[in-house]
């Protein structure tokens, strides 16, 4: 896919798959729900989640968000990079309020009551951006003639 195949790709996809370094070193992956803001892919989570222990120790991550049933339509994006967490309130907030509107439906307008309500959650959260440094991607309907 092109860079601008794969920034539709992801502003589409609903889940990936972070894999952080656990402490012993075995990939650590899983499932979560993102956002694309300014064309990075932002999370949020439980400041003393596992994920969070493990970017501290090793920021080094990897995403993947694929689709297709058979193989003919497969594709997907792998993106390594380093994850950068901020526990800037503000942010958290922001990050689930545009979470709220993309996994939730909530109306755009009512984004700055969602993050007002969220202030005490956000305490205990941290924001994740992830930083890419090499992106990968396929579409197997590329490879069919004709297409």
């Amino acid at each position: 896919m092109g860079p601008d195949e794969v920034q539709e790709f992801l502003a589409q996809a609903r889940t990936i798959i972070l894999t952080t370094i656990g402490p012993d070193g075995v990939p650590d992956p899983v499932a979560m729900w993102f956002v694309v803001r300014d064309g990075d892919m932002w999370m949020r989570t439980y400041a003393k989640s596992q994920k969070v222990t493990n970017a501290r120790r090793d920021p080094r991550v990897a995403v993947l968000v694929e689709q297709g049933e058979r193989y003919a339509e497969l594709r997907g994006v792998q993106v390594s990079g380093r994850l950068e967490l901020s526990e800037d309130i503000d942010v958290i907030c922001e990050i689930a309020a545009a979470l709220l509107v993309k996994y939730e439906g909530l109306d755009p307008e009512h984004v700055p009551a969602a993050m007002e309500a969220y202030r005490p959650t956000a305490t205990k959260q941290v924001a994740m951006r992830l930083v890419p440094e090499r992106t990968v991607s396929w579409d197997h309907a590329k490879l069919v003639p004709g297409t």
